[in-house]
């Protein structure tokens, strides 16, 4: 009997130790999802219909159930050329994290470095990125290589700034007691001012895992052999509509995934009071 108690009093503690907050905000996010994916697949049978009661030629809107057939034809590769895409925005995406935040850490210690390269650098982010491939492809020739550094250059800006910002607002009273304690300053980088600038490096890499996929597009566009953009221009000359579509509509995904990916990375170790949009 006494087992029997004390093993009811504590599943009636773990019911009473459950927040209603927290369980009325997890309804709310499944509710929420629930609409979006609902939307979406609305969406999907609204384009479905209009394609069949419409009438018009697959070559101008073709039907959903045509473009997803298309993933049947071996012509395409898609499995190749959306590796190739995808190793391109993850090379240029994550290069662009590890130096926008090395580069923002470096401004933030020296005045110097940040007045006589900062302003350059702001200089070179105003140039067209489409501008910058055919004098990648001189200097280095088709491949992923050069559409990863396009994605990369489309990458970096956001975080390096964001970063800046936020290394930048730290509490003085802060720095002075560390500075007081003797301590370095990769100590006051790392528990400082990196706990503070975490919203805004999320912030920026947020921002640029929509940039990553319009790099790996442009890229492919101007100086690719492969990828999923090539193979759009592939076959638009043969008017293959569909698969146009398709190479879209892996692209939008994997843009969402990366975005998806940041996001939960920013819930986890980000407070929900400290994040920034």
């Amino acid at each position: 009997m006494t087992a029997e108690a004390s093993t009811g009093l504590a599943a009636d503690g773990a019911v009473a130790a459950r927040d209603p907050r927290r369980d009325a905000a997890a309804r709310a996010a499944r509710r929420r999802w629930g609409i979006i994916l609902l939307v979406h697949f609305a969406a999907i049978a609204l384009w479905e219909g209009l394609a069949r009661m419409a009438g018009l030629p697959a070559f101008l809107l073709p039907a959903p159930s045509a473009v997803v057939a298309t993933l049947g034809n071996p012509n395409h590769a898609w499995l190749s050329n959306t590796l190739v895409t995808l190793a391109e925005i993850g090379g240029g995406y994550l290069l662009a994290i590890v130096l926008g935040v090395a580069g923002a850490l470096l401004f933030t210690w020296s005045r110097t470095l940040s007045l006589l390269v900062f302003p350059l650098l702001v200089t070179l982010n105003m140039i067209p990125k489409v501008a910058l491939g055919p004098i990648m492809i001189v200097w280095m020739s088709y491949g992923i290589l050069t559409n990863t550094l396009i994605t990369f250059s489309l990458c970096f800006f956001p975080i390096l700034l964001t970063t800046v910002r936020g290394l930048q607002e730290v509490e003085p009273d802060l720095l002075d007691l560390v500075h007081s304690l003797k301590g370095s300053r990769w100590q006051v980088f790392r528990y400082i001012q990196l706990p503070g600038a975490l919203p805004y490096i999320f912030s920026g890499m947020k921002v640029a895992s929509i940039l990553a996929v319009a790099g790996a597009v442009v890229g492919e566009f101007v100086a690719s052999e492969r990828g999923l953009a090539y193979l759009m221009i592939q076959v638009q000359t043969s008017l293959d509509t569909a698969a146009m579509f398709m190479a879209v509509i892996i692209l939008t995904l994997l843009g969402l995934a990366l975005y998806l990916l940041v996001l939960g990375l920013e819930h986890r170790f980000v407070p929900k009071d400290a994040r920034k949009g």
